[in-house]
């Protein structure tokens, strides 16, 4: 059976199970009649901090600052100055926490990074406490050797303070910088610098430049010359007219056949090779080659002779052909009649 419990006020009443009828405290971590006095150690100055200054977490009021020393007051009476912390001692009063759950919870709280802070508020320049969780690991707390006398929570330098720091830093490293050698180093740097521009030929460069100007604007000049003679327009038409050529050509029906019938082509020559006949008719053409020569080499001298009637024949020829020209008849009656003297010849 389920247990159920009514409150009322800090109170409860057990009103069902085996416990009906019992009652209890309330624990809770803020109460509104509790008030619980905690404190912090600065080591950085908390100059604006006052004594009624308010304390906040993440801008919520939460309490007011109630006393502000140092170490040496309330816990260093009778340590040496030389082994003094000079911290400085900061105590607020928070209300609303309740006092034994702060208590049993607050070192848990520490380790999580709760810290105190301060802050400036708007720009009064007055300082008021902030608590808020802060990386533990970056801001551990400070160190001290005494039992304190309210609930310890530990600090974290401001913001401001951290900007101050910073810059009194820089300052001190650049106090640190021997200016004097610095500013030596850079006169003679400026004096090498004058030195080294003295001595450049400017003159020279110049008239080196000049000329350099003067060919580029020459060559520009011929390329201008040239564009304005190249019979571009027609060269351009020249192009477009053997771009139509070649997109006709290619766009031929008949270019379409030509890989077909090389491919068939191919494939033809290739059985012819691979059938062997090409070899045949190699090996019949070198017989017929050696027949010839042998029956050349076997009647040589017949056929010289042969040759050298057929010349002797020709000229034979040639002579009646020139007998017939001049005298025909005799060609067919013989030799020509005998030549009559006339009696004036004899006178």
């Amino acid at each position: 059976m389920a247990v159920q419990r009514i409150q009322k006020g800090d109170t409860v009443v057990v009103i069902s199970g085996k416990d009906k009828g019992k009652t209890g405290k309330v624990m809770r971590l803020f109460k509104d009649d509790d008030k619980v006095i905690v404190e912090t150690y600065f080591d950085e100055s908390v100059s604006g901090l006052k004594v009624g200054s308010p304390v906040e977490f993440r801008g919520v009021p939460l309490g007011q600052v109630t006393e502000i020393t140092i170490s040496a007051r309330v816990y260093q009476q009778h340590v040496s100055l030389d082994d003094r912390r000079a911290y400085i001692v900061v105590r607020a009063q928070l209300q609303g926490l309740a006092a034994e759950e702060a208590a049993a919870n607050l070192a848990d709280y520490i380790k999580r990074g709760l810290r105190f802070q301060t802050q400036l508020a708007g720009i009064t320049g007055q300082l008021y406490l902030s608590l808020d969780f802060l990386d533990p690991a970056k801001y551990p707390g400070l160190p001290f050797d005494w039992k304190p006398d309210y609930p310890y929570i530990p600090s974290a330098p401001s913001l401001v303070n951290e900007i101050i720091a910073n810059a009194q830093g820089f300052i001190t490293s650049l106090d640190e910088v021997n200016l004097r050698q610095l500013v030596h180093d850079l006169n003679r740097l400026v004096v090498s610098l004058d030195d080294r521009a003295s001595k450049v030929p400017v003159e020279q460069l110049a008239n080196e430049v000049i000329e350099v100007l003067k060919a580029a604007h020459g060559a520009v000049d011929q390329v201008n010359k040239l564009l304005t003679t190249v019979p571009i327009d027609q060269t351009v038409k020249n192009l477009q007219k053997a771009s139509a050529q070649l997109d006709r050509l290619l766009g031929n029906p008949a270019l379409e056949t030509v890989p077909k019938d090389i491919s068939v082509m191919t494939g033809r020559l290739k059985r012819i090779a691979e059938s062997g006949e090409l070899e045949s008719i190699a090996r019949n053409l070198n017989q017929t080659l050696a027949r010839a020569e042998a029956i050349l080499s076997n009647n040589q001298y017949d056929i010289r002779a042969a040759i050298e009637d057929l010349r002797v024949t020709a000229d034979n020829l040639r002579t009646l052909t020139e007998q017939a020209k001049r005298y025909p008849a005799g060609l067919i009656f013989g030799a020509p009649p005998p030549r009559l003297q006339l009696p004036q010849e004899n006178k």
